[in-house]
């Protein structure tokens, strides 16, 4: 009898690809039949709503001794990390987590690699449960509700597999399709436990397609921005497109998610109000734990946010490279998320204990007071689609409509700002440097290094104020260097006969 694991309530299946015994014998008290969970789309709800439960959950000695990771929150944490616009004021347990420095990603048996890869398996396996149970004669319910949880089954797996294929593929070349250079396993059904490596082109085409299935079962309703619908869909296959510098298609999505106007951008006053609140109308997609299921320490908003009443926060402000901060024009309301040169007065905080830090962050604030940590944790907001659409149109040659696709962002951050004149090159650096601004510390630089097979540089011109002891004095890699490539976790490789040390990541 198959059984899934109860997690706070909700149902979380412990399959992860291999056979490794942690994986499979695990056997708690808590559990119920896998039979008892298909029985209706009430409880096959319960499975989807476990996934997005365990996208937000914390590590626990129990679950993994990778430290300070809350769920994709944290990973997205630690991507930008391996950036060069977020860094701190000095080497902490942070730095130890292996990102910033490249030491996880290049070490097998690293905690947090190894969370990455089950993290994100994990997503997928329990999508698959749904994927093989809905349609299933036995599961009762509105054939509305099992179009609902199909689609979003779809769209977290396609979400799983394109951080993963990114992490552990080298980079999408368009120009060299296909892309036969080695991705991760496809697990696409329950029974699925050992499989090998699939192609990255072969990887991407399963994201294109479960994508493209979810958009088309058109589901609308949710419970709440938990949930992905199918304008989360449409968002996630615009910017997978653009990674596979698939312009036309990344065009179209970002398109028909700005043009359908359910996730209008922010108003000023709301755009420095914390980045911590689902009612925010830019936010399609975001975690919303609540007092009970939060942690001081291991939060997301513990993590980064300026008034994190946490030993690490008050004393390691998040800083943003001053080197792109002299790049916002003096009258853009993104200036105000950062301090060059904090005092009491123009920088307040809650005690006497915080240290202040120069280009230091106020981005992203703790949603409650009298809550040290808590914070609804943006994965997907709208104003991504207005640069995947300019940069889009930009990479295509079509400079006039990247320029209006620009402006239609910026005049709203910058009430005088002018569309731009530039073009070609200029232009695109210039989507470049707004994307860098605008989505700082939510999880894009590392990834977009890869996805254009840039060089990290945190010596960039203009003095900047990157802290190298931070990420143990790493401060360049070269474009396309094997450091942007993490290895295949050990565990995986013990596990997955399929996966023999030949078919290693170099």
């Amino acid at each position: 009898m198959k059984k899934l694991l109860i997690l706070t309530s909700l149902v979380v299946a412990l399959i992860a690809p291999g056979c490794k015994k942690e994986y499979l014998e695990t056997k708690p008290t808590d559990q119920i039949a896998l039979e008892e969970v298909f029985t209706s789309t009430t409880n096959a709800n319960a499975v989807v709503s476990g996934i997005y439960a365990y996208m937000n959950t914390r590590t626990t000695t129990t679950t993994s001794n990778a430290q300070g990771k809350p769920g994709v929150g944290g990973i997205l944490l630690g991507i930008d990390f391996m950036g060069e616009d977020l860094h701190q004021a000095a080497a902490t347990w942070f730095t130890s987590t292996g990102e910033g420095n490249y030491v996880s990603p290049r070490t097998d048996n690293h905690a947090s690699n190894l969370y990455y890869y089950r993290t994100f398996y994990r997503m997928i396996n329990n999508a698959n449960y749904v994927l093989d149970n809905i349609d299933l004669p036995s599961v009762t319910g509105l054939e509305s509700e099992k179009i609902r949880l199909k689609a979003e089954a779809l769209t977290i797996r396609a979400y799983a597999y394109s951080y993963l294929v990114q992490f552990y593929g080298t980079r999408y070349n368009a120009a060299a399709k296909p892309n036969v250079q080695l991705g991760v396993p496809l697990v696409l059904t329950t029974a699925d436990l050992i499989k090998p490596r699939a192609t990255v082109e072969d990887v991407y085409t399963q994201i294109v397609a479960d994508l493209d299935k979810a958009i088309a079962l058109n589901s609308t309703t949710k419970a709440n921005k938990t949930h992905a619908d199918v304008w989360v869909a449409r968002g996630l296959r615009a910017r997978v497109a653009l990674t596979m510098q698939d312009y036309p298609n990344a065009i179209k999505f970002a398109k028909d998610v700005i043009d359908g106007g359910k996730y209008p951008l922010m108003s000023q006053s709301d755009y420095v109000s914390g980045f911590n609140n689902n009612a925010l109308s830019e936010f399609m997609w975001c975690a919303m734990p609540t007092t009970e299921q939060g942690d001081t320490f291991g939060s997301f908003y513990g993590q980064i946010a300026y008034n994190a009443n946490t030993t690490y926060m008050r004393g390691t402000p998040k800083m943003i490279n001053s080197n792109l901060y002299n790049q916002i024009p003096v009258n853009d309301v993104r200036r105000k998320l950062w301090e060059p040169a904090p005092t009491a007065a123009n920088f307040p905080l809650p005690t006497t204990a915080f240290t202040r830090r120069a280009y230091m962050s106020r981005k992203f604030s703790v949603k409650t007071v009298g809550d040290p940590s808590l914070g609804d944790t943006p994965w997907m907001r709208s104003a991504e689609m207005y640069l995947i659409l300019a940069e889009a149109y930009a990479r295509s040659n079509q400079d006039a409509l990247a320029q209006t696709a620009l402006f239609d962002l910026v005049k709203v951050r910058d009430l005088t700002a002018v569309k731009t004149v530039k073009t070609g090159t200029a232009l695109v650096d210039e989507i470049m440097i707004n994307r860098r601004v605008e989505l700082w510390g939510e999880g894009f630089r590392y990834l977009d290094l890869k996805r254009l097979n840039l060089p990290l540089d945190r010596t960039a011109a203009n003095v900047p104020n990157y802290v190298g002891t931070s990420v143990a004095n790493l401060l360049t890699i070269p474009a396309g260097d094997v450091k942007f490539l993490f290895l295949i976790p050990r565990d995986e490789l013990n596990a997955n006969p399929l996966i023999p040390p030949s078919a290693q990541n170099p």
